[in-house]
């Protein structure tokens, strides 16, 4: 995508930043609520009027107690190419009253986020409710118009990372997880989107060629059902031949060889009668166009009776060559019970044919797995290596979204409050600082927000943090690490030294290393541990005053 020359008029030009991966993400994409107030704003001469927003969300997703933060990157690539072209310009004129006024659309030529601070926490972190993800600094009517977008770009990212956490968690991390959802995303945003998130959120690799291309994601994939109903003998495989993995020799008849294996498992594991033979055709098809990458989907007619013998009789001859098969994958059935069986299978071909490592051949399992699935998998006992994970995951199933929000809370350095009967609803004003403080253990034990002039919590000093909005819940805490959460990543106009945006592996290394430093007690699936955020005293205090001043006065009568 070509890069614009637009954003911050101190960086280099060499510095310019890319556009967004997906080309829809443009001013347009935006609510119409937007381009009114920023008309609004303008025609009353309020559109240069220096503003602060928060985005933040309230409540953590899929009953936990965190969230994984993502989209940032696609954030500052939207910024720093913000500019509206004359075709809409024009399609916003059409949309607007036709009372608006030609200035304003003169105006609209000129904007772009030269002007614009963006102060976030690194995308990959875990992070909890209130907590500011990002902070958004410039012209209201400007920051007005990026509102919609950004709340967009953060509120799937986060939440389907913290959704491909979660499965990794109950998983456990010796198991690959493999993510199989493009056709069950909504849209192909959806399903490219879903698998970028997914890879930052601890999955090993997807099916997605796509997003392989985009961002370098490991791709991972075999065959379907319809490959193997597609054979219907062995006689339709006319290329009998391979080459020797040394290529020192070539087998000219690779079918006759798996036909021997096959024979030679009936005899010894007399329980197995005749196999699905257009079944095998298919196996030995599929090998011998991938003999370095022989993995069977084995479920398409009997996983014991036919598929499990079928393949062993493929990858031992494989073996003869020189070549090592990778494994099987499981889409249906019961999978506990069916990767026992293989793996005793597996491992009886081993002891009676001499062939070592052949009972750690991998067993990939599929077929609708959420994280209850992995939870009572693990339950009962299982011995699947690598899971294929799709609809639950990429949708979202069990919670369709983060509920991300953008407040104002600052306009002119005056704090801006916004009030609700429902006290989760209550904003924090003011331009703030956020702080994690670290205890002996080397856990997190609390978030903290703080007045952006107030000093910052000091190793070894005790400081009082208190609930937000609950009198009664406040202690004090001595931290033994203090971690500054927001930093600059698009400073504007300031002389500020923005931080660079990372490469995919380092955020997804990044959100690994953050869930591992996170109390078990937290990321547990039943009963989480809350984890506490809260503000300082002072800021505390003003709160409370600003609500008081803010809230109106009823009159009984």
């Amino acid at each position: 995508m070509e890069v614009k020359e637009n954003g911050p008029r101190n960086q280099p030009s060499s510095e310019a930043i890319d556009g967004p991966t997906n080309p829809m993400v443009t001013p347009l994409l935006t609510d119409l609520y937007q381009f009114t107030m920023a008309y609004a704003y303008w025609k009353a001469g309020k559109h240069q009027e220096r503003a602060v927003f928060d985005l933040y969300f309230r409540k953590n997703p899929f009953g936990g107690e965190y969230t994984v933060f993502a989209g940032l990157e696609e954030c500052i690539r939207f910024i720093a190419n913000f500019r509206l072209t004359e075709e809409e310009i024009d399609f916003v004129r059409e949309s607007l009253s036709a009372s608006c006024e030609d200035g304003f659309f003169d105006y609209l030529r000129g904007i772009d986020c030269s002007d614009v601070e963006v102060y976030a926490i690194p995308e990959g972190s875990v992070v909890f409710p209130k907590i500011p993800l990002l902070r958004v600094e410039g012209p209201v009517a400007v920051v007005q118009l990026l509102e919609t977008p950004y709340v967009n770009l953060i509120n799937y990212a986060s939440l389907v990372s913290t959704n491909a956490a979660r499965h990794r968690n109950v998983a456990g991390k010796s198991k690959t997880l493999l993510e199989f959802g493009l056709r069950r995303a909504q849209g192909p945003d959806g399903g490219v989107g879903a698998s970028k998130y997914c890879y930052i959120g601890g999955f090993d690799a997807t099916s997605n060629v796509a997003a392989g291309k985009l961002f370098g994601i490991p791709l991972r994939g075999t065959h379907s059902h319809a490959f193997v109903s597609s054979y219907m003998s062995l006689d339709e495989i006319t290329d009998r031949s391979l080459r020797r993995k040394d290529g020192s020799s070539i087998c000219e008849d690779f079918v006759s060889l798996v036909l021997t294996w096959l024979s030679k498992i009936q005899l010894s594991n007399g329980v197995f009668g005749e196999t699905n033979l257009s079944e095998l055709a298919a196996f030995t098809s599929y090998a011998l166009a991938f003999p370095d990458g022989f993995l069977a989907l084995v479920d398409t007619y009997d996983v014991m009776r036919s598929g499990i013998p079928n393949f062993c009789a493929v990858a031992l001859a494989l073996r003869d060559l020189g070549y090592k098969a990778v494994g099987i994958r499981l889409d249906s059935g019961d999978l506990a019970y069916l990767s026992c069986e293989a793996r005793k299978f597996f491992c009886s071909i081993e002891k009676e044919f001499k062939v070592p490592e052949f009972g750690k051949l991998t067993i990939t399992a599929s077929n609708d797995i959420n994280e209850d699935t992995l939870d009572a998998l693990n339950k009962q006992g299982h011995e699947v290596d690598a899971f294929g994970i799709g609809t639950y995951l990429v949708t979202c199933y069990a919670q369709a979204a983060l509920g991300v929000v953008f407040k104002l809370v600052e306009i002119n350095n005056q704090p801006r409050i916004k009030l609700s009967e429902d006290v989760s609803k209550v904003s924090i004003p003011c331009k703030k600082r956020c702080y994690r403080l670290y205890g002996k253990e080397g856990y997190p034990l609390v978030d903290i927000m703080t007045g952006e002039n107030e000093p910052s919590p000091k190793v070894g000093e005790r400081i009082l943090c208190r609930h937000p909005f609950q009198e009664s819940k406040r202690a004090y805490v001595v931290p033994q690490h203090v971690e500054e959460l927001l930093r600059c990543y698009w400073p504007g106009n300031s002389d500020k030294k923005r931080e660079i945006l990372p490469p995919l592996r380092d955020i997804r290394e990044r959100c690994i290393k953050q869930l591992m430093q996170m109390r078990p007690d937290h990321m547990r699936k039943l009963n989480p541990t809350p984890y506490k955020v809260s503000v300082s005293a002072k800021l505390y205090e003003f709160i409370h005053f600003l609500w008081l001043n803010e809230a109106p006065v009823g009159e009984l009568q």
